[in-house]
């Protein structure tokens, strides 16, 4: 006997009469495992409580944000302090200065950025800077990276792997997307052979360096490599999409963890506690190209918004405090091994993936490396699962595609409900 969510419901159904899907975001809409969204009345620390009075460990975290928990005190009462002095001006402030020091001092590669209001805003201004300081209108991407819902980042690849992109959804025109060329995540060699026949067109790569919107899946050495190569051979610039992984894979980012060091960064989510937050930089070089500095445009009313950056700089903060990313991580890496353990133990077809404070469950019998890899796995297995979880109490993110996040919240009894539930859903899930 599932859990029962009338007052969810009877939202669901007031919501669809004015809000497409019921939801603000289509991936809230559970349709990717089957089922309805729970409406959240509030959160603190590891849990989320919903409007029919359930309560839910999160592995959620506002996708990303909350890596010190819901509504941690300090952070909340940095948002009040700030409320009572103004909402919004419109005018610089001290607080952007030491947000911007306090970026650099995680990102080095940052030398300098420009704060907006989310993760598409930095993205798609990033994207822009790369175009201007080359002037070469084409981009690559890779498939099943997701980097916000700009035009130019909505788009699939075409026939070969040196063809022109095609719309990925309505109202995008062909002629924009024609400029972006989509490749397979990891195909080093793909990524060569396109810079090889069309390198003098190309502005910039840009990628989730480890992913999170296909779920987590780590770069090889080989395709490392070839970003390298295509950026000293052929004056690409490297844009590194960290909204997801930005103090999450580890302090510094997927750049730190990995050791690659990017032109161009696009942060969010972690970076504003929680509240609309984007921040985009890299080589000073390339941000002196932008106004009032130079040619590159992009401005924004509530770019750098006091309540968002007060709520940043708390996180920022206690983040950096020694031993509490490294206590996360090592909650993260208890949870991959007790996961692990299950599946050996029940003979699951299923794998781990994990960096920092990040992880996937992927339903499938090898590890995955790429998005072809994460479109075969049993996503009809996930979906069962998830509901299992639901009904445990443990809520995971509403599709196969996604990463879970943990958080400095999370401790022994977490675990231990989380494992439980765990072993109970993986059996049900296998029925069928």
């Amino acid at each position: 006997m599932g859990l029962s969510h009338p007052k969810s419901l009877a939202l669901l159904e007031r919501a669809s009469q004015l809000i497409p899907g019921g939801v603000n975001s289509p991936v809230r809409a559970f349709r990717a495992v089957g089922g309805s969204p729970v409406f959240i009345a509030e959160a603190k620390g590891a849990y989320l409580t919903d409007v029919d009075g359930h309560r839910y460990v999160d592995y959620v975290g506002t996708w990303g944000p909350a890596v010190l928990g819901h509504a941690r005190d300090e952070i909340t009462e940095a948002i009040c302090a700030a409320a009572r002095k103004g909402t919004s001006f419109g005018a610089p402030t001290e607080a952007e200065v030491t947000m911007a020091e306090a970026v650099q001092g995680f990102f080095p590669s940052m030398q300098m950025m420009r704060m907006v209001s989310s993760g598409t805003e930095a993205t798609m201004s990033a994207l822009r800077v790369a175009r201007g300081v080359t002037g070469r209108d084409g981009i690559v991407k890779f498939e099943g990276c997701y980097h916000g819902h700009a035009d130019s980042l909505l788009v699939k690849a075409g026939s070969g792997a040196a063809s022109f992109g095609v719309p990925d959804s309505a109202g995008i025109p062909a002629d924009l997307a024609q400029h972006t060329h989509t490749l397979a995540f990891n195909d080093a060699d793909g990524l060569r052979a396109l810079f090889a026949a069309r390198g003098g067109d190309l502005a910039c790569v840009i990628l989730e360096a480890i992913t999170g919107n296909m779920g987590l899946i780590l770069p090889t050495e080989d395709f490392l490599s070839a970003l390298r190569e295509v950026r000293a051979r052929h004056g690409a610039l490297i844009i590194f999409d960290e909204v997801m992984t930005g103090f999450r894979v580890h302090r510094g980012g997927a750049q730190a963890h990995l050791g690659f060091d990017p032109d161009l960064t696009c942060l969010g989510k972690v970076v504003g506690g929680g509240l609309p937050v984007g921040v985009y930089g890299g080589r000073a070089e390339y941000m002196r190209s932008v106004s009032p500095l130079g040619p590159v445009y992009q401005a924004g009313t509530l770019s750098g918004n006091p309540l968002a950056t007060a709520a940043g700089l708390k996180t920022l903060e206690l983040l950096g405090r020694e031993g509490v990313f490294e206590g996360i991580d090592a909650f993260s890496a208890r949870l991959e091994e007790g996961l692990n353990a299950l599946i050996r133990e029940g003979g699951h077809r299923a794998v781990v993936q994990r960096a920092g404070t990040m992880f996937t469950l992927f339903f499938s019998d090898r590890p995955v490396m790429n998005f072809d890899d994460a479109k075969a796995c049993d996503h009809k297995r996930f979906g069962r699962f998830h509901r299992a979880m639901l009904n445990e109490g443990i809520y995971l993110p509403p599709s196969g595609y996604e990463a879970c996040f943990v958080s400095a919240a999370h401790g022994d009894e977490e675990l231990a409900r989380t494992l439980s539930a765990a072993r109970r859903a993986l059996a049900s899930s296998a029925q069928g």
